[in-house]
């Protein structure tokens, strides 16, 4: 037979959403850093596409 669960304490559902917060701010941090490198001409490994309509007038 089905047995209810025990309800989760208010403080463990905190912890859980405070990690999933912080999880955002981490990645909000990574992605600022990397698009001011990319701004700045010091990325190192990361490869973006450049627009074909530069290198066209070029030649």
């Amino acid at each position: 037979m089905a047995v209810p669960k025990k309800k989760t304490s208010k403080g463990k559902r905190n912890q859980r959403h405070a990690t999933w917060k912080g999880k955002a701010t981490v990645a909000a941090q990574r992605a600022m850093s990397l698009g001011k490198a990319v701004l700045s001409g010091r990325a190192q490994g990361f490869v973006y596409p450049i627009d074909s309509d530069e290198d066209d007038a070029e030649e």
